[in-house]
């Protein structure tokens, strides 16, 4: 399948790079951006892909947009609405890496195949990715009331686009932890680490059930992580999961439901290390994000020849 992608930052290199050296299904055959002194474009230049300064104006123009069948937007939310009604007008496929969920969320391991005829396909995000499969796992066991996650991330990872979604990543994580992962209620908290040397990047998730038995609720994780290390070998548990019991006599209060909580508490700390394609290895949520990304259009690809 012949893509595009817009935006040439951390998150659009990095796919760029991910496509041609981890894809025999995914052809990116153009890149747009807004910065013509931007590294990615340098990048793409030199590996004979097409590309330009102009933006989605730029994009569009190019001889080879004609031949594009889906386009992957790297940018910030904001400007993801405006280059979705125009690939719309154009008939072009969009897969969203920015947090605008425009279109139903996709989280690989969850729910893939429920959306690949789409027209637009939503990524989540980097902490949507690395956490909505461990709510999912639980919830697959037991009912989740309450998935709490947070994600710690290197501020050198966080390019503009990146920041400029910070109240975007907090609101589309939340919503995705309970659509596709099946809380009833979910929370989401970013963290921007600004230590030296970078830290890799950390997720901590914390689900409430009623119901269930800790050696299920493990092995549903276990297996959850052995699914997601197929297309992010950096994926792993930072230590064993904690399945701890809430008693009526030290009950969990949770304000957005106004009660008192019994049952368990499951824990989970989770790490992901980067394939360093484009920024160094600490720099799992570039990877997460778009190994996701990328197994998504694959799938797709494989639909639409079918």
């Amino acid at each position: 399948m012949k893509t595009a992608i817009i935006g040439s930052g951390n998150i659009g290199t990095d796919l760029f790079i991910k496509s041609r050296r981890a894809s025999d299904t995914i052809d990116v055959i153009a890149m747009c951006g807004i910065d013509p002194d931007s590294d990615g474009l340098a990048r793409a230049q030199r590996m004979k892909c097409a590309t330009t300064s102009d933006g989605i104006d730029g994009l569009v123009k190019l001889p080879e947009f004609a031949d594009v069948e889906l386009v992957f937007d790297a940018t910030s939310a904001g400007a993801h609405l405006h280059h979705n009604e125009v690939l719309q007008a154009h008939g072009k496929r969009v897969l969203d890496l920015t947090p605008a969920a425009v279109g139903p969320y996709v989280v690989p391991t969850v729910n893939m195949d429920d959306h690949l005829d789409a027209p637009n396909v939503n990524m989540v995000t980097c902490g949507g990715q690395a956490t909505v499969p461990m709510v999912a796992a639980v919830n697959a066991v037991a009912p989740v009331e309450y998935a709490e996650i947070v994600s710690s991330v290197s501020s050198r990872s966080a390019g503009p686009g990146t920041r400029a979604n910070i109240d975007e990543f907090t609101e589309t994580t939340a919503k995705a932890l309970e659509v596709v992962g099946g809380a009833a209620l979910g929370k989401a908290i970013i963290v921007l680490n600004p230590a030296e040397p970078p830290l890799i990047m950390r997720n901590t998730v914390f689900c409430l059930t009623q119901t269930g038995e800790p050696d299920d609720f493990r092995q549903a994780i276990a297996n959850m992580v052995d699914q997601v290390q197929r297309y992010v070998p950096g994926y792993r548990l930072k230590q064993e999961v904690q399945v701890d019991p809430i008693t009526e006599s030290a009950p969990v209060r949770i304000p957005q439901l106004d009660r008192k909580f019994t049952g368990w508490k499951v824990s989970v700390f989770l790490e992901v290390e980067g394939a360093g394609h484009y920024l160094p290895p600490y720099a799992g949520n570039l990877d997460i994000m778009t190994s996701a990304a990328l197994r998504t259009a694959e799938q797709i690809a494989k639909r639409v020849a079918a």
